[in-house]
């Protein structure tokens, strides 16, 4: 574990002198301008006056009223709020987007261009601006209008179906908000794409993401296999597809680990570490073929060895033959795991709301000029002088005026 503070990157950083604009709600659009502002984007959260982005009030909330998500996904942003309904906010946006690099939103598909910010209106005052546009299923198509969220981008993008056993339902892959930070990620790396464009080109362009779209992506062979071979991929539980024994197996103290092996070789060394070699031989389990028509059985088989063993022993057994393993971690030993601790991966920030909060850190880790957390997701508004006094020049009086209107 590291504290945030003093793992903070000596200037300067990959992003510095870039400008977003973060018009985006929940997850998806936040975390892909996060991954900027880690990295020295300066990101403005334009949100909602007196309301602000809904994820402020969603999940777990901390003492000083925020929620944990907010302070942990919308660090490094500055929040001011403007109301893009209102047609003078609209106007104040435009003026803003003169001067941005990136734009991110999630809205419906249509809502942008009836406030008179769609990608003509905005390009007709920065023909240089990048615009990330994330939805339910992309801005084309005859879905295009329908709402979407993180559960249904895993249903409708093929993950949720092979969640779970043969024999019950389908169940949430792990968290319904993964294709809410796949999304976000593929939006930080088409804005990084279209930035490259640009300094050919000059000019900006679109990145449309479909919620459904990341999660289809990363499914490996489902989509060539069913196309090649007829294959409807169907639940296997913790079992993988085309390999055998890779799944998560027992320990006699009642914990799990994971097992994978990708290849004959290493199932001869779990063999080995099992203290029956012989298992790897020609005419019992040695070739793939033979442990996949008789997968039940070896996956027993293996269960039945770890079931003996404590988690540590079956650990240690399978390091000291080189056959990957792994415990299925809890998020208490997570915590207290020295890989954790010796890589970082958890980031403690001190924050006056709060105190110190514990974050997952970076991802990635860049040798010469790594990014870092400066602070945890704002207050509504706390930026609101810098962005309209110092960006946009706006006078007291103005934003007086705007504020009495509701417009920020």
């Amino acid at each position: 574990m590291t504290d945030a503070r003093a793992a903070a990157a000596p200037a300067p950083m990959p992003l510095d002198g870039l400008r977003v604009l973060d018009v985006s709600s929940f997850i998806a659009g936040p975390f892909c301008t996060a991954q900027l502002a880690e990295f020295g984007a300066e990101v403005i959260k334009l949100e909602l006056p007196g309301v602000g982005d809904p994820l402020r009030q969603f999940g777990s909330r901390a003492a000083c009223g925020e929620t944990l998500p907010w302070l942990s996904e919308c660090r490094n942003k500055k929040s001011a709020t403007l109301d893009l309904r209102k047609p003078e906010g609209a106007a104040l946006l435009r003026r803003m987007a003169r001067e941005a690099d990136v734009l991110v939103e999630n809205f419906q598909p249509g809502t942008m261009e009836r406030w008179g910010l769609g990608p003509e209106a905005l390009h007709a005052v920065n023909p240089g601006l990048i615009m990330v546009r994330i939805s339910g299923y992309g801005q084309t198509g005859p879905y295009a209008g329908r709402p979407g969220f993180g559960r249904i981008g895993n249903a409708f993008g093929g993950l949720a179906f092979l969640a779970g056993y043969p024999d019950r339902p389908p169940v949430t892959p792990g968290s319904a908000t993964i294709p809410d930070y796949l999304a976000g990620l593929y939006g930080a790396f088409g804005a990084l794409l279209a930035l490259q464009a640009r300094g050919r080109t000059g000019r900006g362009q679109v990145i449309d993401i479909g919620l459904y779209e990341p999660v289809f992506r990363i499914l490996d062979e489902l989509a060539p296999a069913y196309q090649q071979h007829g294959t409807i991929r169907q639940r296997m539980g913790p079992g993988t597809v085309n390999v055998v024994p890779h799944s998560h197996y027992p320990t006699k103290d009642g914990r799990w680990i994971a097992i994978a092996c990708t290849s004959d070789k290493i199932f001869a060394r779990l063999a080995e570490a099992m203290g029956e070699p012989e298992l790897a031989e020609e005419g019992r389990w040695g070739r793939l073929a033979r442990r996949e028509a008789e997968r039940e059985a070896v996956d027993a088989h293996v269960a039945a060895w770890t079931a003996r063993l404590t988690r540590d022993e079956a650990l240690a057994l399978c390091e000291r033959f080189q056959v990957p393993c792994g415990p299925l971690y809890a998020i208490d030993e997570i915590f207290e795991d020295p890989q954790y601790r010796a890589r970082g991966n958890i980031a403690w920030v001190e924050d006056p709301r709060v105190g110190r909060l514990a974050v997952p850190n970076l991802v990635p880790r860049l040798s010469e000029t790594p990014g870092a957390i400066k602070w945890l997701g704002p207050p509504l508004g706390a930026h609101n002088e810098e962005v309209y006094r110092g960006w946009l020049g706006l006078s007291e009086a103005e934003m007086a005026r705007l504020a009495e209107a509701g417009v920020i």
